[in-house]
């Protein structure tokens, strides 16, 4: 659940955004703002709200230079952008070691394993995949925008990014898991 809550100011941003971005960014903004609130509410630590806290910055930088220049041509390039600093968030959190992963694995995860230090391989593992998806496909949505001048086209590309980092989180999640019970056996019959 709190994946698809992290993921909402995005979606909501998406939804809206193709009548008034200035409105789509102030909404996914408020909606973030809440996140982060319920979030440090639940005792959620500053460790775990990195995509979180990424995402609020966003909406309200983006909100900011959407009220101040509606018009501005980088409009349709917005998707480009989201992804470009999802990526910066995405490659922060592993360079300070705490992969954004971490807050929605920890939702599956009994709590003995999160001090393992596989726990925190296979999340900066789980997150490298998302941040190459978001850094390679900032560029090339961008250019599928500009050489069609149709959101459907930007779309699509964004949409196979997601999708192929989604595999590969559930396919190294399962290999991950599948590894760790078969190291616990072994120890068990050691």
């Amino acid at each position: 659940m709190s994946l698809l809550r992290s993921a909402f100011p995005w979606i909501f941003f998406t939804v809206l955004g193709s009548k008034s971005w200035q409105a789509a960014a102030i909404a996914a903004a408020a909606s973030s703002l809440v996140i982060v609130v319920q979030k440090r509410r639940a005792d959620t630590g500053w460790e775990d709200l990195i995509l979180d806290v990424g995402t609020l910055a966003y909406f309200v930088l983006l909100a900011a230079f959407a009220s101040v220049s509606p018009h501005s041509g980088l409009r349709p390039y917005s998707g480009a952008g989201s992804h470009a600093f999802l990526g910066l968030v995405a490659w922060f959190s592993m360079a300070v070691r705490k992969p954004f992963t971490m807050d929605f694995a920890k939702q599956s995860t009994p709590k003995e394993i999160w001090t393992e230090p596989r726990f925190l391989k296979v999340n900066m593992t789980i997150s490298a995949f998302w941040a190459a998806a978001f850094t390679v496909t900032a560029p090339l949505i961008a250019l599928a925008y500009h050489a069609t001048h149709k959101s459907l086209a930007a779309a699509s590309v964004q949409l196979v990014g997601l999708a192929v980092a989604g595999l590969l989180t559930v396919r190294y999640a399962a290999h991950a898991r599948a590894k760790g019970a078969a190291a616990t056996v072994g120890n068990a019959a050691a």
